[in-house]
């Protein structure tokens, strides 16, 4: 199962974000930030605590993937990040994009 977002990023872009959430939990955080050169995201581990990686990202398309396990994270065709997961992606109800991006498609 997988989303797909194709947008466009300003050039003068400094964020925009991704939230996956299960009622008021969010379980997938993906915050492409630009004017600091990297890319926070954030799930909870298997301990409870939060897990942050730092990553280049450039807009175009976001695809999350849900395998078995995982969320898979693709930007641009190329695999930027991959996270254990405790709630499956047909469960999301809530998707959350907002910041500096002009979407031009979304589909789950």
């Amino acid at each position: 199962m997988n989303i797909t977002i194709c947008g466009r990023v300003p050039s003068d872009s400094k964020r925009f974000q991704v939230d996956l959430q299960y009622g008021s939990d969010i379980v997938l955080h993906f915050n492409p930030r630009y004017d600091r050169g990297g890319t926070l995201s954030k799930t909870i581990s298997t301990n409870g605590k939060p897990s942050y990686v730092n990553s280049i990202c450039v807009g175009g398309e976001v695809i999350i993937s849900c395998t078995q396990n995982h969320y898979e994270v693709f930007v641009n065709g190329k695999q930027a990040h991959t996270y254990k997961h405790h709630t499956k992606l047909e469960d999301i109800d809530v998707l959350e994009i907002s910041g500096d991006v002009q979407l031009s498609f979304v589909q789950d």
